[in-house]
């Protein structure tokens, strides 16, 4: 029981602070605009790209807020392309590094902060939605489908982490999107309901579920949600699985953090799972055919099965590429091992 337990716990580590969230984590204003050379990158913005602060609304009306990574040289219209993730992170972490890495390899490439997240709308903070976050992926479409040095036959989707689920669940629904790429694919919905490889029983969901629930009237008490555990910790013990220790090494040191990422800085509200473990996503996975799916996992990832398990769900036309000694963090940042080439002939291949 014990060990099951422990299992949801890792599964909702990323549906977390321990207090309110910072005042750097709250939404910042977003205009259309260069990008201040003082804001915070994890990354170096290639000398092939131009970068551009944007915003636009989703079909609930929460303004988003995404930086548009254009080549220097190119011939337009562009193929564009929509990223977004990992869960909890910012458009200053891997969603920006691969837009600048696919920008220079000649696409238009938007990385945007999920709603209630980063310098995105949607109040309270830090909440997910199985439905919002698919809709995130559509309301990006919708903004580069618009601009006139794009095509917007030519638009697809990255996902990063927890965002591959939500690509994958937008490509399904939205016939616009013409291809799909994940990477450390995770369906938070399965994992926040039943847990890392599916180990949580029935009456541990029934529980958890009653806790949250009783949270509710606290919340209604109080007028404002609590908060949960930090994501990360702020220090390791040592005996941590390699995937806590991994997620630390990127989040919490200088290598990946920003301040206003949740995995970073803050948490998520207590009740943030009600949607996601309610409400699967995936369900027409088969649908995104006849739409080419790529699906790229690293071999020692802890979420490997995620992307294993899609795979033989999905439909034709589809891939499933094993990164070789590659754990699931891997995938957020080292260019050495993220299969750029890959990703630039699928979508060439593709988005034409």
């Amino acid at each position: 029981m014990k060990k099951t337990v422990l299992l949801l716990g890792a599964a909702l580590l990323m549906l977390g602070s321990c207090q309110k969230p910072k005042p750097d984590q709250q939404k910042q204003t977003g205009n259309t605009a260069a990008m201040d050379i003082n804001e915070h990158y994890t990354f170096k913005l290639s000398d092939k790209v131009t970068r551009q602060k944007v915003t636009f609304k989703n079909r609930y009306g929460i303004e988003l807020t995404g930086d548009l990574y254009l080549p220097k040289n190119n011939i337009e219209p562009l193929a564009a392309l929509a990223i977004s993730g990992p869960f909890g992170a910012v458009k200053e972490q891997s969603s920006g590094l691969y837009a600048n890495q696919m920008a220079e390899r000649g696409f238009a490439a938007l990385a945007f902060d999920p709603s209630y997240t980063g310098e995105s709308g949607g109040e309270p903070r830090n909440i997910a939605s199985s439905d919002i976050n698919t809709e995130d992926f559509s309301a990006a479409v919708d903004f580069l489908g618009i601009q006139k040095n794009i095509d917007r036959n030519k638009i697809g989707i990255i996902g990063i982490c927890g965002f591959g689920g939500f690509a994958l669940n937008a490509t399904a629904v939205d016939k616009r999107v013409k291809a799909v790429a994940t990477t450390s694919m995770y369906d938070i919905p399965r994992a926040a309901s039943k847990g890392y490889f599916d180990k949580v029983t029935l009456a541990e969901r029934t529980k958890t579920l009653e806790q949250m629930s009783a949270q509710r009237w606290r919340d209604a008490e109080k007028g404002k949600p609590a908060y949960g555990q930090c994501p990360n910790p702020e220090k390791l013990k040592g005996d941590e699985p390699e995937f806590v220790k991994s997620y630390f090494d990127y989040y919490k040191t200088k290598r990946g953090f920003h301040p206003r990422s949740i995995n970073s800085n803050g948490a998520w509200t207590i009740t943030s799972p009600f949607s996601l473990m309610n409400l699967p996503i995936l369900t027409y996975i088969t649908e995104i055919s006849p739409r080419p799916v790529l699906i790229i996992a690293g071999e020692n990832a802890h979420s490997r099965y995620f992307s294993e398990d899609i795979f033989t769900s999905a439909s034709e036309p589809k891939e499933l590429m094993i990164i070789p000694n590659a754990v699931h963090v891997d995938l957020y940042d080292k260019i050495d091992v993220i299969p750029f080439e890959k990703l630039e002939l699928f979508f060439k291949n593709n988005l034409k």
